[in-house]
């Protein structure tokens, strides 16, 4: 019926490819460096090279590999400009497109899921997909009671190619480091192939879509869109239009990225406390910036609408007071009780002993964007934060190795960390410390509850700085 499981020896073929294009680029390297040009030139060329032939691949495949692709695409903000320049666009690509299904598949799909007489369901459905993703497709349509819907179709074999896909690229996980300095692609692999369970499980996404549609009812900043109806294998929901914030990134003006952004930041604080779930895909094909009923008024009343909840975080608590706790004891520089802290909670093992000052001086420039008013996200401060800690021969580098990363906090670590990076895409100024103060327990000094430990919004962030760091925490 489906495309991706027959062709499971062509993926894992093409995947295989990619390791050794790498070991041939490398090899290729030395040569040109005994030959007498500069590491860091031949570097440069070695980075974008690998990454051609890696956004080619994944641009290629569903599955896991497009999963991969989207993850990876949100954290473009850390590349070189010489890297990122040519490679945006095939990022962005990643994040809404991708080979669609055959029409004849898709039909065969829904009369399986929703029965032999599935068209008398809807009004009006278009064959055409309007939306692809790592594990389903999206189509249009009409609803029988009117309603415009959206339709989302899971491939079938969708489990099998996903699997199989983060399998063989957690095999060469160390070869793509260098697309990213400073960050360790192995845990994030591990984390995306730990979900899968719970992203083709249609009914789980139902339910937390449900939840955030209930509390996002009639609000005046964010938009998710009711569930109409769910089975096994396929999702319809009322459709969403707006401007997707990959347009944003590329051509909104000023006004749309510092609204997107700052609902974008409100979202991530407020959704977990208001549902008891973090939305924890959020790459821009996820978002839409919504004018409303007034396409002409002013920007600052647009509201962000939030789409796919296939993957989430469960707080039933929202985020844990003492995130707020640690960032304020950060920012008004208590060393010695951060230090503590980080020590209690597991972030320091104790084998390790730091020095609480040195500590301090390395998560401040990470958590700049809390200790000012408003803050502008670019991507060259994202590029200095990764050069800082990627750097080998930094000493924040050899700080950040003796971090250790605790599994509890894997998944809010790269929901915080992805979001920065599409801050940075989009260039926005954004008052962080207003949803900080408004969302986050603990962050205002008279909520502080008695007997806090630090699980922190700084040390999630900073966190991803070493592959042993993360390792340590897996093991």
């Amino acid at each position: 019926m489906s495309d991706l499981p027959r062709k499971a020896v062509t993926r894992t073929a093409k995947l295989a490819a990619l390791p050794l294009g790498f070991a041939g680029r490398a090899t290729w390297g030395l040569g040109k460096r005994i030959g007498g040009r500069s590491a860091e030139i031949v570097g440069r060329e070695l980075q974008q090279r690998t990454a051609e032939q890696l956004f080619k691949v994944l641009g290629e495949l569903k599955g896991g590999a497009m999963k991969f692709g989207q993850a990876l695409s949100v954290f473009e903000s850390a590349l070189p400009e010489e890297i990122a320049g040519p490679y945006r666009a095939a990022l962005t690509k990643l994040q809404e497109a991708a080979p669609p299904m055959p029409t004849s598949t898709v039909h065969a799909v829904l009369a399986e899921q929703l029965g032999e007489d599935w068209q008398e369901l809807f009004e009006e459905f278009e064959d055409k997909p309007a939306a692809a993703a790592s594990i389903g497709q999206v189509h249009r349509g009409v609803w029988h009671d009117g309603r415009e819907v959206a339709v989302k179709v899971q491939y079938p074999g969708a489990g099998q190619a996903l699997l199989s896909d983060l399998s063989q690229l957690s095999r060469f996980a160390r070869l793509l480091g260098p697309l990213i300095p400073g960050m360790d692609i192995k845990p994030l692999i591990t984390e995306l192939r730990d979900r899968v369970s719970e992203e083709l499980d249609y009914s789980l996404e139902a339910e937390a879509q449900r939840a955030h549609a209930e509390e996002f009812a009639d609000d005046p900043d964010v938009v998710v869109p009711a569930v109409v109806h769910q089975c096994d294998q396929v999702l319809v929901t009322e459709w969403m239009a707006g401007l997707p914030l990959s347009e944003v990134i590329a051509n909104g003006t000023d006004a749309q990225r510092d609204r997107a952004g700052q609902l974008l930041a409100r979202f991530l604080f407020s959704g977990p406390a208001r549902t008891g779930l973090l939305h924890a895909d959020p790459h821009p094909g996820n978002f839409r910036l919504l004018a409303g009923d007034h396409p002409d008024g002013p920007v600052e009343e647009w509201r962000l609408g939030v789409l796919d909840f296939g993957t989430v975080d469960r707080l039933p608590d929202g985020l844990p007071p003492t995130i707020g706790t640690s960032l304020r004891m950060t920012l008004d520089g208590e060393a010695d009780a951060v230090y503590q802290q980080l020590c209690e909670e597991g972030f320091v093992k104790e084998s390790i002993e730091l020095d609480p000052d040195a500590v301090l001086e390395y998560l401040l420039p990470i958590i700049e964007p809390a200790q000012v008013d408003e803050f502008t996200f670019t991507r060259g401060w994202m590029r200095r934060q990764a050069a800082r800690v990627g750097d080998p021969r930094s000493p924040a580098h050899q700080l950040g190795k003796q971090l250790n990363l605790p599994p509890a906090y894997l998944l809010i670590h790269r929901v915080t960390l992805s979001t920065i990076g599409v801050l940075c895409q989009l260039g926005a100024t954004v008052r962080l410390r207003d949803e900080l103060e408004a969302w986050m327990p603990g962050f205002v000094p008279e909520e502080e509850p008695a007997g806090s430990e630090l699980t922190g919004f700084d040390t999630v962030i900073s966190a991803d700085i070493s592959e042993e760091a993360v390792e340590g925490s897996t093991a």
